[in-house]
């Protein structure tokens, strides 16, 4: 690790206040951010999990000044976010972006530096995404994996207070995966703001302080792994279902949720017991297991599309303390 703790300002990193905003489709209005609220303090690492159309990479381009809010505020670190983007204070690797060709890594980094009014030096650069050992190598001869820690440092470049990952780690194999976060890791320790947007469940819960959960452009859920894991009642009931259909299981006691994958059952219940006792009244169950909700099971419950749960309830979001889940 190079450099030492470097939270330079007071107040959020970020700030979005009644945030919507739409987009005309085929004579309609499709709410891509529905009223956001949302606060990261200085220092955080946030993950924004949340399925395809659900309102992630929206709510990146409002962040990062790419598109504006039809209503509703976004500040980034206390200014407007096109303006803290232009002063070098938020960096972003974005899923469509793609390093310049038959450059070295160190000359693409040291052409970016110099269009921020205070960057980083080119070879702390360099160290902090992990590239210094091929930093001379052509871009257009690296891996993909060296090739991410390549727009990584790219992003680090103007010697941001946040980074902005979306979808930093698609398409990577797990060694690469681990080498990139390792970077992040780096960069985090100095004190720095990480927002960053995954698929992947088990990076969120890996690497984030926290998780904010979107849904059809509405924040669902926003706290730790293990609370939003919370949020979800009950249990997890498996079991190999044995041709017993998922309206038969999911009229079982307790059961709000099944889930049929390969020859396994996986029931989400309120009551495990009282579905533990049904099931065994049924006669012939085989390899039964219980046990507690993962964050995982959170998602797919918070996210479900409303005709999918027996509960059909939209889902709600309530306080605990200082986390949302």
């Amino acid at each position: 690790m190079t450099g030492t703790a470097q939270i330079r300002g007071i107040g959020p990193a970020v700030v979005f206040t009644g945030v919507h905003k739409g987009y005309g489709r085929a004579g309609k209005t499709v709410r891509a951010v529905d009223g956001i609220d949302l606060v990261v303090e200085r220092g955080e690492t946030v993950a924004l999990l949340g399925r395809n159309g659900a309102g992630k990479s929206t709510t990146i381009s409002l962040l990062l000044g790419l598109d504006t809010p039809d209503s509703g505020t976004v500040r980034l670190l206390g200014q407007d976010p096109e303006r803290a983007v232009r002063a070098g204070l938020a960096g972003a690797m974005l899923q469509d972006g793609r390093p310049i060709p038959r450059v070295t890594a160190r000359e693409l980094v040291r052409f970016v530096a110099a269009l921020h009014p205070r960057p980083l030096p080119v070879q702390e650069t360099l160290a902090l995404a992990g590239v210094t050992a091929y930093a001379d190598r052509r871009i257009d001869k690296l891996s993909g994996g060296q090739t991410q820690r390549v727009r990584f440092a790219v992003a680090l470049a103007g010697d941001p207070e946040l980074i902005v990952l979306d979808e930093p780690t698609s398409a990577l194999d797990v060694e690469a995966r681990r080498a990139l976060w390792d970077s992040v890791g780096r960069f985090a320790e100095r004190g720095g703001t990480v927002l960053f947007s995954t698929h992947q469940l088990e990076e969120a819960d890996r690497y984030a302080d926290r998780i904010v959960v979107l849904d059809r452009g509405r924040i669902v859920a926003d706290g730790s792994s293990e609370a939003i894991g919370r949020s979800v009642s009950g249990g997890l009931v498996s079991l190999d279902h044995a041709g017993r259909s998922a309206a038969e299981l999911g009229s079982l006691p307790g059961v709000v949720r099944v889930e049929m994958r390969g020859g396994r059952a996986h029931l989400r219940s309120d009551d495990p017991d009282a579905t533990v006792v049904a099931l065994a009244a049924l006669g012939a169950v085989r390899n039964l297991g219980v046990g507690r909700a993962t964050l995982e099971d959170a998602f797919l419950s918070l996210t479900a599309p409303p005709d999918t749960t027996p509960d059909a309830a939209a889902p709600t979001v309530t306080r605990t303390g200082q986390e949302t889940v």
